[in-house]
């Protein structure tokens, strides 16, 4: 089997699947839609973008995640200033019923209801939260990658997750206001929190043009290709099961250019986890 280094690297590139790209937009809600070119049973992902950034802006990524066999949707939907986190998070869920309920492409391609997850970056993350805690049983996996505070607050619902998850956050989140990465991972239980090495949290989204001309951070290649590794193999092990990539699933398996939190916050309560983590 390859080293885990050697899996990481690998899910850097791009998978072995032809993409295709579609339009939620034929089924009633505006977004995107990225499928590998053919397959049935697929595993199937909703996900959600950030503050003022556009689901276009995660074409690399979206592409990156159908070329490795995983279908995923993304909503163009609460794009305004003031976006609602519940209809984003309602919005994961209708684009998972049309990720199941339609056969894509020219007839070839569907997705396995028994293989959903959701995911999502910034304020989307939080939105991802909420579509867990509203969708229960009916997902395998949810990932929020560096998550950001939401009205109402995502943490309630994260307490009470048994969905297994996935958190990313940077190193700069003990000392930011916006991030939710901390109240995150200190409430939800069945999540692995990973802290991303020199990770700009705002990189992730691609071009991010209205983002720069109001003072926001541009995309950062490095967070962009360590993020698709990251949630790849995440997916790929929680959503299909492929024991190849089980590291990226176990919370005491190190992977490349991140870092895992102490003991002390793995064994405390939701309020000592939180204390350990800013010590930490």
């Amino acid at each position: 089997m390859a080293s885990t280094k050697g899996l990481f690297a690998r899910l850097t590139r791009r998978g072995p699947h032809r993409v295709l790209r579609g339009d939620l937009a034929f089924a009633g809600l505006p977004g995107v839609l990225y499928t590998p070119e053919s397959g049935l049973g697929l595993p199937g992902v909703a996900f959600a973008h950030d503050w003022l950034t556009p689901a276009g802006n995660y074409t690399r990524t979206l592409e990156h995640l159908a070329s490795w066999g995983i279908v995923v949707g993304a909503p163009a939907t609460e794009t305004t200033l003031a976006p609602s986190v519940l209809n984003l998070s309602y919005d994961l869920g209708t684009t998972l019923d049309i990720l199941t309920g339609v056969r894509l492409g020219p007839g070839q391609i569907s997705v396995n209801p028994g293989k959903l997850g959701v995911a999502g970056h910034g304020f989307g993350g939080s939105a991802a939260v909420f579509a867990a805690a509203g969708l229960g049983g009916r997902l395998r996996a949810a990932a929020a990658l560096f998550p950001t505070v939401s009205r109402p607050d995502a943490t309630a619902p994260a307490a009470g997750l048994s969905t297994p998850g996935l958190i990313l956050g940077a190193e700069e989140d003990t000392s930011s206001i916006t991030a939710s990465t901390l109240e995150l991972a200190a409430a939800w239980e069945a999540a692995t929190l990973r802290i991303v090495k020199k990770a700009a949290p705002r990189g992730l989204a691609e071009g991010r043009r209205l983002q720069s001309f109001a003072g926001l951070p541009g995309s950062d290649r490095r967070t962009q290709k360590t993020v698709r590794a990251l949630l790849t193999g995440y997916l790929l092990f929680t959503l299909t099961g492929d024991k190849t990539y089980r590291a990226f699933a176990d919370p005491e398996d190190d992977l490349p250019r991140t870092s895992l939190p102490s003991e002390e916050f793995v064994a405390g309560t939701p309020e000592e986890k939180f204390v350990a983590l800013l010590k930490g």
